[in-house]
């Protein structure tokens, strides 16, 4: 017998028929409930749920029966109870007793009982006021570099520091009068970066030239090199405890150094871009580096291993900086100056205003963070807060060009009462605090935003 062939329109329209007829009784109705189930299912959720109250409940029931005086008000106190039928009336009430802001929950039940229940009032979240800060002024500008400024660092003395220019020259100044001291020259292009070692009498130097020098500043000559770096080295630190130098660069990688024996104790792989900022401390994360990959990574410093990266950037991270004295550190870029607490690198907030290329920062013991810029602006802000309490342009030097006013490093003093940035008009410029300005003369035009920052 020859089966029928149907298009297949046909037979879906078909399918669709039948199975609209085997359902048709039912459409637009809800399954009927089972009530058996339902009171199953009630019974074990009150049970899971409120266990502990209905206990208390039943306890309470006890003792009443044990009353014998119906008519007698039975005041139970301090009890956290909870009360567990139909006609109960719920009435919140303030204790005027208490000024913490704990609220009450009385349940009263007709005439028997009255039971109260503590519950803590949710804490309403406040924005904390900024501290105030003194504003900064320009004090001294020191000129003598033929090229770039391009770093700077104090000795721990806090006598004199030194700059690293583009003029390949290393230049030392006195930090009170800005006298030049001494020139120190030996690299071969451009000096990226200095340290000057708390425990030796030594400074470290790295350049473009892929050099790493260790200068000894009694004799003020070079007495180790630490060869390695495949391309420029444009940023270096120094461990505060041991005996370790760190350095950073173009060949994407953060180097470890034995500081006596020269040795390349490990290289930080990880980064895609060029790393410009590496900064250390003794506590964990020990190595922290900012890249042009746009990711900051913490680093184990034992392993030699990355412990965490943090992605939130969404441009290239040109400067990382330690708070002195609190657990954190906060990380500059063209999108935002963001703020991060250790040792895992949770993100506390962002400072948004600063909209320039943002190529370093600094900090000092007071919670000043200054940021500066490619277009010579900079930026002070109160590290709690994130209040912007004052913005500064760098003026050039005679005969310069307002495009190089550009700002490439700024270094703190030991004390944190002098600024020292370094900057694109070949100067090297001294800031320090306005004596003169009081809370009445520069008051801080603060007023609640919304509260968008996490808490810390």
């Amino acid at each position: 017998m020859d089966v029928q062939r149907h298009s297949v329109h046909t037979l879906v329209f078909r399918s669709l028929k039948r199975t609209h007829d085997a359902f048709l009784n039912d459409q637009g109705q809800l399954p009927p409930t089972n009530i058996e189930l339902d009171r199953s299912k009630k019974s074990i959720k009150s049970k899971d749920l409120y266990r502990p109250i209905l206990e208390r409940v039943r306890k309470n029931e006890m003792n009443k029966k044990l009353n014998t005086n119906d008519k007698q008000d039975t005041t139970t106190t301090n009890n956290d109870t909870l009360e567990g039928n139909d006609n109960n009336i719920v009435a919140l009430t303030n204790n005027n007793s208490n000024n913490n802001g704990i609220i009450n929950s009385t349940i009263m039940n007709g005439s028997s009982s009255s039971n109260a229940m503590v519950l803590p009032q949710k804490k309403i979240p406040t924005m904390v006021k900024p501290k105030w800060h003194a504003p900064w002024k320009l004090d001294k500008v020191l000129s003598g570099h033929l090229g770039w400024v391009r770093c700077a660092a104090v000795e721990p003395g806090n006598q004199w520091f030194g700059t690293g220019s583009a003029d390949r020259i290393i230049k030392i100044w006195d930090l009170a009068t800005g006298i030049l001291k001494v020139s120190l020259t030996g690299h071969i292009s451009t000096v990226r970066g200095l340290a000057f070692s708390h425990r030796h009498p030594y400074l470290f130097s790295c350049g473009e030239d892929k050099q790493v020098k260790c200068w000894d500043l009694e004799y003020n000559k070079v007495i180790r090199h630490y060869h390695g770096h495949l391309s420029a080295v444009y940023t270096m630190a120094l461990h505060p405890t041991i005996d370790v130098l760190l350095t950073a660069g173009r060949d994407a990688t953060a180097r470890v150094w034995d500081m006596r024996t020269k040795a390349n104790v490990h290289t930080l792989v990880g980064h895609t871009n060029t790393v410009a900022s590496i900064i250390c401390q003794s506590s964990e994360p020990q190595i922290v580096t900012g890249s042009h990959d746009q990711t900051i990574r913490l680093w184990d410093l034992a392993s030699g291993k990355s412990r965490a990266t943090l992605t939130n950037h969404k441009k290239s991270v040109r400067s990382v900086v330690f708070h002195p004295e609190l657990y954190m550190f906060a990380s500059a870029s063209a999108d935002n100056i963001k703020e991060w607490k250790c040792p895992d690198g949770k993100f506390i907030q962002n400072l948004s205003g600063h909209n320039a290329v943002i190529n370093c920062m600094g900090v000092n013991s007071q919670g000043v963070l200054v940021s500066g810029a490619d277009n010579g602006t900079m930026h002070l802000w109160d590290w709690r807060t994130g209040y912007n309490f004052q913005r500064l342009q760098a003026p050039v030097q005679p005969g310069s060009m307002d495009s190089e006013a550009g700002i490439f490093s700024i270094t703190f003093d030991m004390s944190g009462t002098r600024m020292i940035t370094t900057e694109a008009d070949k100067t090297v410029k001294i800031w320090k605090e306005d004596d003169t300005a009081t809370e009445e003369t520069h008051p801080v035009k603060w007023k609640p935003d919304l509260i968008t920052r996490r808490k810390f």
